[in-house]
């Protein structure tokens, strides 16, 4: 492992996720909230190792269809987060409306993917569970205001990567069922050496289109898998990469979600270094006003970002 991509300990296996948070100073509440979603986890890894692939026969609120493991990933995580007392709203991405918690007392609310990525589980490619924290009883607030966000990778190994605006650090899920230290204060180099690009390639922008060749032009190695945590991680893990999901002719506003996937996946790739950016303005500065709006977005290494909006303004 590079130094740009973090520090490996070999003494590190003994740092597990909750001495990790405390011994950085966070706040009791958040650590045990933080301890609750990695618990969760646990439950997700059983269902997706163990459960049904099919379909569920419903439909979230963008009107696609679910499969067994979303509405099973989704109440997983909604129980733990309901009943744990730290809790007052929470959103997941495969419900409709904004839901209160009926334990009082919590002071954090959360938008959360329960299993980002969920038709690549019958292929065996790698999803993941993605999850921003504010605090208060606000979730439709920007980005540059979350107190922590995390993803968890289920791939060939279980990963979950973390932020409270301290670094962005790495844990991995050993045979216990316990997540320990992987990698410590992870960081990004200033230029990508790869990129992962979302939409089909003739529903591209002209702008969009010249940034790409610019960078192909560049010598950049495409690496796309189709799923979001994992090409994200890739790009984080890497140290090295740019990720886009652009504006499309036939969809100007693009695919992915700003409450559950962009406000987190930004939030941590800015505490590594990067950037994350609409095209025309920092993701984390975006307001929400609903719960399924969609942006565009360019995230990874600085330099490359800052050039897509460029290409996009028409100043490059």
């Amino acid at each position: 492992m590079t130094p740009m991509s973090g520090k490996r300990d070999p003494e590190a296996r003994h740092i597990d996720l909750r001495y990790h948070l405390r011994s950085s100073g966070v706040d009791a509440d958040l650590v045990e909230l933080i301890m609750e979603v990695s618990v969760a986890v646990k439950y997700i890894v059983n269902s997706i190792q163990t459960g049904d692939l099919g379909i569920a026969g419903t439909s979230n609120i963008y009107g696609e269809q679910q499969l067994a493991l979303d509405v099973l990933s989704d109440r997983i995580m909604r129980r733990r987060l309901e009943v744990s007392g730290l809790v007052r709203n929470m959103a997941s991405e495969e419900q409709g409306e904004i839901m209160a918690c009926y334990k009082s007392g919590g002071k954090f609310s959360i938008a959360y993917d329960p299993l980002d990525g969920s038709s690549l589980v019958d292929v065996n490619l790698a999803i993941g569970t993605i999850v921003s924290v504010h605090e208060g009883d606000d979730l439709l607030r920007p980005g540059n205001e979350q107190v922590a966000a995390l993803y968890v990778q289920y791939g060939p190994r279980v990963t979950l990567v973390y932020s409270v605006g301290q670094g962005v650090h790495e844990f991995g899920m050993n045979h216990l069922g316990e997540f320990v230290m992987s990698t410590e204060d992870i960081k990004m180099a200033p230029k990508a050496k790869i990129y992962s690009p979302g939409g089909l390639r003739q529903d591209y922008t002209e702008e969009h289109e010249r940034f790409v060749q610019y960078i192909e032009e560049s010598g950049v190695k495409l690496r796309y898998s189709g799923g979001l945590v994992p090409d994200v991680n890739q790009v984080l893990m890497k140290g090295n990469g740019i990720f886009m999901y652009p504006a499309l002719k036939n969809a100007p506003n693009g695919k992915l979600r700003l409450l559950f996937e962009l406000k987190p996946m930004a939030y941590l790739v800015e505490q590594a270094g990067g950037r994350a950016s609409t095209g025309t303005q920092p993701i984390l500065d975006v307001m929400p006003e609903k719960l399924d709006q969609r942006t565009p977005i360019y995230i990874g290494c600085k330099e490359d970002v800052d050039k897509a909006e460029e290409f996009l303004s028409g100043k490059a």
